[in-house]
């Protein structure tokens, strides 16, 4: 698979006043990550995005519109510094690397802990919370193992597998991605783990503090989970399991999939064996990560060096194609959507005019909550 790099190379506000419209922007209503970038890329600076937007969401047909009141930021800012946290925007030196290679990379994160840790290469450990004796002795095996080969270990604080890989990896290297905001422990049981965590490892979220976790968020996490890592490791999974979406993730993003097999006859195993039917990395122990690993072309090299290298498809030019009036686009765009979620680029293909043209459409309709952005770059019908 050859890596395409996102289409966001901004340049990171260094005043923190430009720091904190970067900030206000991200949290103002019906602005997600992708609507961000797109903002961003139109008006050039947070600050121009935060005086258009109001006229941007007027055109939509949304009344009222009102960007994130100041006193929010400066109240979230205050938190972060009180909590001891720091907030990274993709572009910041300290921002992980590989994180900000995918197209719907966190504008902003908030850290607390071992920030050293994002220097290091991560893999992801995920898997069932009603995991087995074995599934549990295994991750802790393998994270341990891991960990000791020089892997900071990457998981989302759940109970059961993530559990288990965080606290053997605790004294080599874990990074725990929260749901919710980074003040909020979820589930409570890992309370002891949490602290744990923030004082020899690394804790990370891209929510606001105080954002109690919702459905929404654990797949916006699992993003992340997979985002940082170079390869997502399977232990136990069902066959209609969240892992199997972070596994899916991992491949949308370009990265290695792995998963440990279990016994036909254990529902907590089905997922990983539909993911080694289906081509996934097969794991025994460490060794089969690491020479996986080895062979692979590594993608942060990939997508770095070799630039030119990167797949450009010409866009169709709008006077060869006639230009559609708004509402005519707009049926169209909502015709050939579903609640299944499809690739933008996909649905940019299939009605054949220029991106530019479609994108600022697509915007107006999410913006009006008639779609809605999905992990991936995918699109779909509220």
């Amino acid at each position: 698979m050859e890596f395409i790099p996102p289409h966001h190379p901004l340049t990171p506000p260094h005043t923190e006043e430009d720091r904190a419209n970067w900030l206000r922007l991200l949290r103002s209503r019906r602005v997600g990550v992708a609507t961000f970038y797109r903002l961003m890329r139109e008006h050039g600076s947070a600050a121009d995005a935060l005086r258009a937007l109001p006229e941007v969401a007027q055109n939509a047909g949304v009344k009222d519109y009102q960007i994130c009141p100041k006193g929010v930021i400066d109240a979230e800012l205050r938190a972060g510094r009180k909590m001891g946290a720091r907030l990274l925007l993709n572009g910041d030196p300290d921002y992980p690397a590989l994180l900000s290679l995918l197209d719907d990379a966190p504008p902003a994160i908030w850290i607390k802990g071992d920030a050293s840790l994002l220097e290091h290469p991560m893999l992801a450990i995920v898997g069932a919370r009603n995991v087995s004796s074995i599934g549990t002795r295994f991750t802790r095996t393998l994270a341990r193992d891991l960990g000791t080969e020089g892997f900071v270990i990457t998981s989302g604080l759940a109970r059961g597998i993530d559990t288990a890989a965080h606290q053997a990896s605790l004294e080599t290297g874990t990074l725990a991605v929260v749901a919710g905001g980074l003040d909020q422990i979820y589930p409570a049981e890992n309370k002891a783990l949490y602290h744990e965590i923030a004082e020899k490892g690394l804790l990370l979220s891209e929510q606001p503090f105080g954002m109690k976790p919702i459905a929404r968020h654990f797949p916006m996490r699992n993003r992340i989970v997979s985002g940082l890592s170079r390869a997502t490791i399977v232990v136990e999974a069902a066959a209609r399991s969240g892992s199997l979406l972070t596994a899916g993730n991992a491949l949308d993003q370009g990265r290695e999939v792995m998963a440990v097999p279990g016994h036909p006859f254990d529902g907590r195993t089905a997922g990983c064996n539909l993911l080694l039917r289906d081509g996934a990395t097969l794991v025994r122990s460490a060794r089969d990560v690491i020479d996986t690993l080895a062979a692979a072309s590594p993608i942060a090299r990939t997508a770095i060096e070799t630039p030119d290298e990167a797949i450009i498809v010409p866009e169709p030019k709008a006077e060869s194609l006639g230009l559609k009036d708004h509402s005519a686009l707009h049926s169209e765009i909502l015709a050939r959507l579903s609640g299944a979620p499809v690739a933008e680029d996909e649905l940019i293909r299939d009605i054949g005019l220029p991106s530019d043209r479609i994108g600022s459409e697509i915007l107006t309709l999410e913006l009006e909550g008639k779609i809605s952005r999905k992990p991936g770059g995918l699109i779909a019908l509220c």
